[in-house]
């Protein structure tokens, strides 16, 4: 069998096997499903824990072969290898990839962080708009 036949056999039998299936919160009887929305401050907080932990760590251990390596590159290129050139490639794409990801942690870490104190905001301003109108007198 050729690489073209196999080829087309593999995607028929993929295509075969497709299908899809939509996610969803079963209906309760009577009509709306129950998928409120809920902040739970704890996981949130661990999350964000964890994201800030893996920020710092990644910041430092990240770079951790950057001197070797950039030395290796250069005595590479110095003996005239073409592989120095690509090791210095690989070590920049590297770096840059862990600058990347330091950052998107950071952003994730704050972001949950700023979530957390703004919900608590929010319920504390909620709460005292709520005792002090005329609404509060009703709920008694």
């Amino acid at each position: 069998m050729s690489f073209d036949e196999e080829w087309s056999a593999a995607r028929a039998t993929a295509a075969a096997n497709v299908s899809m299936r939509l996610n969803h919160v079963p209906v309760e009887p009577g009509g709306g499903g129950g998928g409120d929305l809920e902040l739970n401050q704890d996981h949130i907080g661990a999350i964000g824990s964890e994201a800030y932990k893996l920020h710092t760590r990644l910041q430092n251990d990240g770079k951790h072969a950057a001197t070797a390596t950039t030395e290796a590159a250069g005595a590479l290129t110095k003996e005239n290898f073409g592989s120095g050139a690509a090791l210095l490639k690989a070590n920049t794409t590297w770096e840059s990839q862990v600058k990347t990801l330091v950052a998107a942690l950071a952003s994730i870490s704050n972001g949950l962080n700023y979530s957390v104190k703004s919900h608590a905001k929010d319920e504390q301003q909620l709460h005292a708009d709520f005792t002090a109108s005329a609404i509060d007198q009703y709920l008694k």
